[in-house]
């Protein structure tokens, strides 16, 4: 993930113009909404904890929706909790390593509980779930101790990193679950969410695969080209609270859609520009080489698909595509094709590139974003900010987007 520097806090109350980019040898050009707001830079580095920014998730203020919160992962940088206004009001610290020899915590996404003020993240360093009570002045950590490894049975095999990744949270009469990917591996968990007299635990009920070879239209057979022993992951999910029904993004074939209860057959509402398109994994370059593409990918998603989030009132499915910095809009009820748009620079804030995870809101939250709130990972904040060696720092962080800045010009429902 990329490189950069601070930031610049902007009064949320300023909206965001959408304007058309002519960028010299692009085509077609796509309308870019400007970020309202932007939150303090995470630094990937000794000197910034290393501090990654990964997946948002925003939480509404039952009495006072202006003092609504965003909370974001920053993997082994823990959790951090955002006010509006994008200034940090708490960090929690990723829990450390067990041993001198084993992997420390790292947040990688997080999700919220329908109707519980409950956070759920996972932990892909040490395998695990962990649970965060949210209320308006920060969170709580109420993981039972006890909780078990997700996916792994020992310590060294949590240490391989086969591990959790994404996370999609929803309730099912009355019971809360999560669904759960495993990094590297083209596996899901469904696991029920459970309280217990020292905090929440959870349990695996089911595992799928998803498919990881396909069958193009000329009769071969597509592997996506990755590093050796690796299948194509998923990491961003969202369940349509609606329908429960699953979103399921896997990065370099893309998005899935079938029953959050993990029964039923997957089926593609997209696919990637690339698929199809061969590749040899290149060690000395830890690159794929691509091959000839046969013309059997999409034409909206770039690799990698990242973040999925829906827009209710509306009723879009939002998806993240990595490889070219552009947010695609789907129906979510048929995964018709709606719109594409991006995040620029705007209001002195920089724009959105190598975006990971997306999170809207559709309602009112107060005076500064009163028709919904649209927060994206940017994987390469700027300006620059370089260490004492002169070396660009990576650096990461969350863009605010009032959500009626996007869709007003797209023609999309604002409420």
């Amino acid at each position: 993930m990329p490189r950069a520097l601070p930031l610049t806090l902007l009064a949320a109350c300023l909206a965001a113009g959408l304007t058309v980019p002519a960028r010299a040898g692009t085509a077609p050009s796509v309308p870019s909404a400007a970020p309202a707001v932007e939150t303090p830079a995470l630094f990937d580095d000794d000197a910034g904890g290393n501090a990654d920014g990964d997946d948002p998730a925003v939480w509404r203020h039952p009495g006072d929706p202006a003092r609504s919160l965003v909370l974001g992962t920053a993997k082994e940088g823990g959790l951090h909790v955002y006010a509006l206004d994008g200034r940090v009001i708490q960090h929690v610290p990723a829990p450390p390593a067990p041993g001198p020899d084993d992997e420390s915590g790292r947040f990688n996404n997080v999700d919220l509980v329908p109707g519980r003020d409950l956070a759920v993240v996972t932990d892909r360093g040490r395998d695990t779930l962990r649970f965060y009570r949210v209320s308006g002045t920060g969170v709580t950590d109420v993981t039972d101790p006890a909780v078990p490894l997700l996916f792994n049975r020992t310590q060294d095999e949590v240490n391989e990193q086969r591990t959790p990744y994404g996370l999609a949270v929803f309730t099912r009469e009355g019971r809360a679950y999560a669904v759960v990917s495993r990094a590297g591996t083209s596996t899901l968990a469904l696991v029920e969410l459970l309280g217990t007299r020292a905090g929440y635990t959870y349990r695996t009920v089911r595992t799928i695969e998803l498919p990881t070879a396909f069958r193009l239209p000329d009769g071969t057979s597509w592997t996506p080209c990755l590093e050796p022993g690796e299948d194509p992951q998923v990491e961003g999910m969202v369940v349509d609270a609606r329908t429960g029904v699953l979103y399921a993004a896997q990065e370099t074939v893309g998005i899935w859609r079938l029953p959050a209860t993990l029964r039923g057959e997957p089926k593609l509402v997209d696919r990637v520009r690339e698929f199809g398109v061969p590749g040899v994994y290149d060690p000395g370059t830890e690159e794929c080489v691509p091959g000839a593409d046969p013309g059997f990918g999409g034409r909206r998603l770039a690799a990698d698909v990242e973040g999925l989030t829906i827009h209710y009132g509306g009723g879009y499915l939002i998806a993240s595509g990595q490889g070219d910095d552009t947010f695609v809009i789907y129906d979510r009820r048929d995964g018709r094709y709606l719109r594409s748009f991006k995040i620029g620079a705007g209001n002195g804030l920089d724009g959105v590139q190598e975006s990971d995870g997306a999170a809207v809101f559709d309602g009112p939250l107060g005076p500064a974003f009163p028709r919904g709130l649209l927060v994206v990972h940017d994987g390469d904040n700027t300006p620059v900010v370089t260490d004492p060696s002169g070396e660009p720092r990576e650096n990461t962080n969350f863009k605010f987007v009032r959500w009626d800045a996007v869709a007003r010009p797209l023609g999309l429902v604002v409420r």
